[in-house]
């Protein structure tokens, strides 16, 4: 499958035979390359490959560096800390080891990198976990960064781990690119209270008519900063004693698509004015409030915050 660019593929092999730019280790942190996947890769790369790494070693569980890989095909191997000279990892190692590694793979500049299942040889870790949380951290890494990664390969070395990281992995991977990324989609939107009244925005885009200032969540973004961005774009207005009023996830309220709504009150500070995304603003008293066309289901939410403000349960 392909994410931004990057193909994510699941192959059955001996991961030091592999010609990618990098390979990653499943390392300890002290770096002694004494059995498992690490021996192999010494082994057949040769002692220079631990040497330089117990040069640059010790580096905390978690963290990662690169050394070259001396007569493997791959240009470098990433040596990933998975764990202590404990020999336990646990789910933040597993994690941080992966993040840590693809961090690298970026530092170098490289575009293949091949993956073992990190935390599943003397660490004992489940491979359908390491297999999930892996395709975690490479669905974050892709999405967040500008990243040089043009292939991803998790190598896996029998038909078990195989099969398991196909699901774990791929599987994954597809629902959260097809399925969840189709919505519900996450949007916020705001009573500002100025002088008894509320602020209301008009559409230039469809849906059309009145509304309360509102948009979408960015990725990374809380509930609260996208509100007071929203709200800043909107109508130039700072939010001020914010808090949540109640959140709308009834499908159909929006004819564009699923969404859910978090609506927040908060009272205004500055001077009210139309974005560039609005055809208008007003300042209106509740009193009006039922002579207006609004889009989406706002006039029911408005009329849920004055039973509220009346002391009635709306909800």
């Amino acid at each position: 499958m392909n994410i931004k660019g990057c193909e994510i593929r699941i192959e059955k092999a001996d991961i030091t035979s592999l010609n990618v730019d990098a390979i990653v280790n499943a390392a300890n942190n002290e770096l002694v390359m004494g059995g498992g996947l690490a021996a192999a890769i010494r082994n057949k790369g040769g002692k220079e490959i631990q040497d330089e790494a117990v040069k640059k070693g010790p580096i905390a569980i978690g963290a990662a560096l690169a050394t070259g890989a001396g007569k493997l095909s791959a240009k470098f191997v990433i040596h990933a800390a998975t764990m202590g000279m404990d020999f336990k990892t646990d789910e933040t190692k597993v994690r941080s080891s992966c993040r840590s590694a693809l961090k690298i793979a970026e530092d170098l500049g490289i575009s293949s990198i091949a993956l073992p299942a990190l935390g599943c040889g003397v660490g004992n870790f489940p491979l359908l976990a390491a297999a999930k949380i892996m395709a975690q951290e490479v669905f974050r890494h892709l999405r967040e960064n500008k990243s040089n990664l043009r292939q991803v390969i998790f190598c896996l070395y029998d038909d078990q781990a195989y099969d398991i990281f196909q699901k774990g992995v791929i599987g994954y991977l597809e629902h959260v690119t097809r399925v969840l990324q189709n919505g519900p989609f996450i949007t916020v939107d705001a009573i500002i209270e100025l002088e008894g009244s509320i602020v209301v925005i008009e559409r230039s885009n469809p849906p059309f008519g009145w509304a309360l200032p509102g948009g979408f969540v960015d990725y990374g973004e809380s509930l609260e900063d996208a509100v007071r961005r929203e709200m800043r774009e909107e109508t130039g207005l700072e939010l001020l004693s914010l808090r949540q009023f109640h959140t709308y996830s009834r499908p159909g309220r929006d004819p564009r698509f699923h969404t859910i709504a978090t609506v927040f009150i908060a009272q205004g500070k500055g001077k009210p004015q139309a974005g560039d995304d609005a055809k208008g603003l007003k300042v209106v008293p509740l009193s009006q409030i039922p002579a207006m066309d609004f889009a989406f289901d706002h006039k029911s939410v408005v009329e849920d915050y004055i039973n509220f403000k009346q002391g009635k349960s709306p909800f």
